[in-house]
């Protein structure tokens, strides 16, 4: 049987329904995705397609809707809602629902949940298109999630995203790659 490392991901959560706190670094927060002068975000190339992608989510998934999103210098943070009527049938009939598609085979009964699915399908159009550009760029290999917990914490969630770009110097990944 194929090993896997340790998931980061809790226990307690199915990960197949419910509102989500997502953040995505890109490698060494390295600032792919552009930079704030002027308390204003400026998109590179590879930023203004992340920003689409977000905007559109079901390009990528039919089941995960992006409510709220944030495009940072080196990051990402974005609210993803994924209904609880999206669980269809087996693993099998769901898995095309998003572009990345993990084979489930008697040998390999990993479960790859709906959450999961489109974080991999983002991260890894956002890649492909860099590559197809010429452009260097690479995501960290994990990412954050945060269920939202009632009206209080999606607010607080909220305006976090929304002030992100005009508190980038008081930001936890301001300084992460100088």
């Amino acid at each position: 049987m194929e090993q896997y490392r340790k998931s980061p991901r809790a226990r307690f959560l199915d990960y197949e329904s419910g509102e989500y706190f997502i953040t995505i670094c890109t490698k060494k927060w390295k600032h792919y995705l552009g930079e704030i002068n002027d308390k204003e975000m400026k998109l590179s190339e590879i930023g203004k397609y992340v920003d689409k992608q977000l905007s559109d989510s079901t390009n990528l998934c039919k089941y995960a809707t992006i409510l709220l999103y944030v495009v940072m210098p080196n990051h990402i943070h974005f609210v993803v809602l994924i209904p609880e009527n999206n669980i269809r049938g087996s693993v099998e009939e769901r898995t095309p629902t998003c572009q990345r598609h993990v084979p489930t085979t008697p040998s390999n009964q990993r479960r790859i949940p709906t959450l999961s699915k489109y974080v991999a399908s983002l991260k890894g159009a956002v890649t492909k298109y860099a590559k197809s550009i010429g452009v260097e760029f690479e995501w960290q290999s994990r990412f954050h999630d945060h269920l939202i917990r009632g009206s209080r914490d999606r607010n607080n969630i909220s305006n976090y995203i929304l002030n992100n770009v005009t508190k980038w110097q008081q930001d936890c990944f301001y300084n992460s790659d100088k």
